[in-house]
């Protein structure tokens, strides 16, 4: 359980800043360029730590990212980071891509780095909570510059007009460590919560792939079925290629035919985020056929991403390129279909091409072999795996609203903690 002191400080004064709203009364408010000034030196040899900046993590190594871009050839003239300095991404502040070090090292020259002024009371780890909180990330985006959010640039002036709430040191630090506590212990939760889930996810993976390759009868014949990673089969069920009992088309491009009224254009984005979709399309276009038109119930599949399939439920859409629409035969049930692909994405991608993002061509979707039941056993699967799933389903959903529900916690315990709405210092005189 997470233990919260909800108490409030004794007084409290109107900042007239919007995006911090009341504060302690005997917090001061000031701007950032009172606090910070940029840290203007450049390294000589390139041999010092890289550090990078970004909005999930704050700042950390190069080394410990994952990180396909390009690097350049020597990091002479980088930036100079000393512990306790605010780095910027001046490119992506308005994401939140912003925090303080906890080391020296370098960074790039289009980052901002902004050191604490000599005379100025600082505990960086409490302005690394408070400019990472959403409506910090909020006013940082107002004050950056550019036409379209992709291209705003938050740059030194601007960020040093920005007006900051400041505490007296010793309950900035206090503040730091409050935090500190309260979202290891919330982090904690969330892992254990999210193992959970990990394990319901495995559970359920193994449940469909054996139902779908040996049926439900556990005694049922079984023979060869002559394909290497197919292996034994139920003595009835055969062997067919995708196309023979089912029928795959591509999504079009209607990057020319976007309106704003219109109907819906699903990507791949909406398949493995479960976004709403952005891009409309003209619903007279030339381009809308049977074969790209989405209904609900309809299944798809990401041929460029080798997601898992997927079930539409939803409006009248139509597929962007990239994804197939698979109808199938009346000899054939579709839930079951649907969970045979389910388990056999992994085989696909022995068929797939590229590194960065993994394709499969058409021809090798349409002519992957499955071993396939009788109808009447594709109904009895589909509805076992229906009931089973659901309940495996509803667990993860409950965890899910858990760990959703600590997520929100955790922003609320820092928003209000950096921000005056609750006092979390030790000695409430101290603060008052």
């Amino acid at each position: 359980m997470i233990n919260l002191r909800l108490i409030r400080y004794n007084k409290y004064t109107d900042s007239n800043v919007e995006w911090l709203g009341e504060i302690p009364a005997h917090w001061s408010v000031t701007r950032n360029k009172d606090i910070f000034e940029e840290r203007g030196s450049l390294s000589s040899t390139g041999d010092e730590t890289l550090l990078t900046v970004s909005h999930i993590t704050g700042v950390t190594r190069r080394s410990e990212k994952n990180v396909n871009m390009f690097m350049a050839e020597t990091m002479e003239g980088y930036k100079h980071c000393s512990k306790g300095d605010l780095v910027i991404n001046t490119m992506w502040a308005w994401m939140g891509a912003l925090g303080t070090t906890n080391e020296n090292g370098i960074c790039s020259p289009a980052y901002g780095v902004y050191k604490p002024r000599k005379y100025q009371t600082y505990n960086h780890r409490y302005f690394d909570y408070l400019y990472r909180t959403p409506n910090a990330i909020t006013e940082m985006t107002k004050n950056s510059k550019g036409i379209v959010s992709s291209r705003l640039r938050l740059y030194p002036k601007d960020f040093f007009q920005i007006k900051t709430a400041l505490p007296p040191v010793r309950e900035q630090r206090a503040i730091a460590n409050y935090i500190d506590t309260k979202t290891a212990q919330i982090d904690k939760e969330m892992h254990i919560l999210t193992q959970k889930v990990v394990h319901y996810d495995k559970l359920k993976q193994v449940l469909i792939n054996e139902t779908v390759t040996n049926g439900l009868d556990k005694a049922v014949d079984m023979r060869g079925s002559d394909i290497e990673w197919i292996g034994e089969i139920p003595k009835h069920w055969e062997v067919k290629r995708i196309k023979d009992i089912a029928k795959s088309t591509n999504g079009g491009a209607f990057k020319h035919d976007l309106v704003d009224v219109g109907l819906p254009i699903i990507k791949i984005q909406q398949l493995t985020l479960r976004s709403v979709a952005r891009d409309f399309c003209d619903p007279n276009s030339h381009k809308i056929k049977n074969n790209n038109k989405l209904e609900s119930g309809d299944l798809v599949f990401s041929w460029s991403t080798l997601i898992a399939p997927f079930i539409y439920k939803g409006e009248s859409a139509v597929l962007n390129q990239h994804i197939f629409k698979i109808t199938h035969s009346d000899r054939i049930n579709k839930k079951w279909i649907y969970y045979k692909l389910l388990q056999s994405t992994d085989r696909l991608k022995v068929f797939a091409h590229g590194s960065t993002m993994q394709h499969i061509l058409k021809s090798d979707f349409d002519n992957l072999e499955i071993e396939t039941p009788p109808l009447s056993e594709q109904i009895e699967i589909a509805v076992y795996l229906d009931d089973k799933t659901k309940n495996i389903d509803s667990i993860v959903n409950t965890i899910n609203t858990k760990i959703k529900k600590l997520k929100e916690l955790r922003v609320s315990i820092i928003n209000d903690a950096v921000t005056g709405k609750m006092n979390v210092t030790q000695d409430e005189k101290e603060a008052a």
